[in-house]
């Protein structure tokens, strides 16, 4: 009888993961989790665009706090200290269901200082916010090094159409900021941020849905030459080597859309160019971001490794565009 009880309850927990609109990370432990042996890589999942201060680039993730890595020539990383010993008293007031795990940030520089965004959020709900840490510094050695709280760019509950996780943000060349975000339910939404503060703009405030899928999640926002490109992941992820997330990609000539694949389609109603899948060890590729501040610009990815079992590993790969101005990854 016990033995069919825990039986029992496993199955019913594997079925309510396979309906979960969002996934754990592959932080979150579960009696299946595969446990690394001394040597291998740490995990490594929803990287940030590098920024770089001085010689050092610092990339961060998914994880407790916020995870951390630094690198001198954006290829060999080394862990560093999470971002956030203590959270703010706001994520649990807003998101009660909050685990620890802090998602899919991204980072952009303003004015000297660094503004890290970042999701809470519960799994399978979209009672989530997007919250802004600052800092004049990134290397936590330096006395500079202080994040603080700025608080709530934008929020959601069950009674919103979209699910407020995954920022991406996009300074323009006009001086305007833009920050992608979303998962499942309405798809990827765009709303412009207060350049003085990096919070919501309080006059503008239209929230513009630019991307859809019915598994959709994870944006990236890149500008080259005359065109926006609008990168976003198709599939789920946090299954390992049975994830089905690819990067798919669209463009505008304006930064509010609409964004067309390379057959005309709109992302807003499912169009979406394949730009990289699976392929050998390299499963699930998600979750697009660029250096272009370089000779050689960059593309950064997570994937699970199917040669360590389906671990969540850092990627890159060179980033160029072809005679008609659409992206082409290098090896």
């Amino acid at each position: 009888m016990e033995m069919k009880l825990v039986r029992s309850r496993w199955l019913r927990f594997l079925l309510i993961a396979s309906i979960l609109p969002h996934f754990p990370p592959l932080g979150a432990q579960t009696p299946m989790e595969f446990r690394r042996p001394p040597g291998y890589p740490p995990r490594f999942h929803d990287p940030s665009t590098p920024a770089r201060e001085g010689n050092q680039w610092w990339i961060f993730a998914t994880g407790n706090g916020i995870s951390v890595r630094k690198s001198g020539d954006l290829r060999k990383w080394t862990e560093s200290a999470p971002v956030l010993k203590e959270y703010p008293k706001w994520h649990k007031e807003i998101v009660p269901d909050h685990k620890g795990h802090l998602w899919a940030p991204d980072i952009v520089k303003h004015d000297g200082i660094y503004r890290l965004y970042y999701s809470v959020s519960a799994f399978g709900k979209n009672t989530s916010a997007i919250g802004l840490l600052t800092s004049p510094a990134l290397d936590p050695s330096d006395p500079r090094c202080k994040w603080e709280d700025r608080g709530v760019v934008i929020r959601s509950n069950a009674n919103d159409t979209f699910n407020a996780i995954d920022p991406a943000v996009l300074i323009d060349d006009d001086g305007k900021h833009w920050m992608s975000f979303g998962s499942f339910w309405t798809g990827i939404q765009l709303i412009e941020l207060d350049p003085k503060t990096g919070l919501a703009h309080p006059g503008r405030r239209e929230i513009r849905r630019i991307a859809w899928h019915e598994s959709i999640e994870a944006p990236g926002m890149l500008k080259h030459g005359k065109f926006y490109y609008l990168f976003v992941n198709w599939g789920l992820c946090c299954r390992g080597v049975d994830s089905t997330y690819e990067i798919r990609v669209g463009r505008s000539k304006t930064v509010t859309g609409p964004y067309l694949d390379k057959d005309g389609n709109d992302l807003a109603t499912g169009g979406g160019s394949l730009l990289l899948a699976s392929n050998g060890d390299q499963i699930g590729p998600g979750h697009a971001s660029f250096v272009t501040e370089k000779i050689d610009p960059l593309m950064f990815y997570h994937f699970y490794d199917r040669s360590r079992r389906g671990l969540a590993t850092l990627g890159s790969r060179p980033l160029s565009w072809d005679k008609n101005d659409w992206p082409v990854l290098g090896k």
